[in-house]
């Protein structure tokens, strides 16, 4: 927190406009956290997904949803898994992009 309020601090000593402190300063700061949240998002979407042919809305639960209407513990599975999958895909995307934005991958040229 104190680099942070350091960091603030300095771009206002160098006399970054308000444009400039927030490309530079205020973004990358705040660029890991904005990034968590639509990864979280993205990921509640997948779940949602499947949840939505409780309500015959279709969706990645079809195959759930059938499975649990004929007890069928193949079709149940065959469609978890594949729900579960493309959750599990959707974060490992996130997390390439979150580490080829990380800190310390990245260089800031002000000019």
């Amino acid at each position: 927190m104190a680099l942070q309020a350091g960091m603030r601090q300095a771009a206002l000593a160098l006399g970054f406009k308000p444009a400039q402190r927030l490309r530079y300063i205020e973004l990358p700061l705040a660029w890991p956290m904005i990034l968590a949240g639509i990864k979280t998002s993205a990921v509640i979407n997948v779940g949602m997904a499947t949840i939505a042919a409780l309500v015959g809305a279709g969706g990645l639960g079809d195959r759930i949803v059938q499975g649990l209407a004929v007890n069928d513990t193949a079709l149940l599975v065959a469609g978890a898994l594949r729900a579960a999958l493309l959750a599990m895909l959707v974060q490992w995307v996130f997390e390439i992009v979150e580490w080829q934005n990380a800190p310390w991958r990245r260089s800031v040229r002000v000019r």
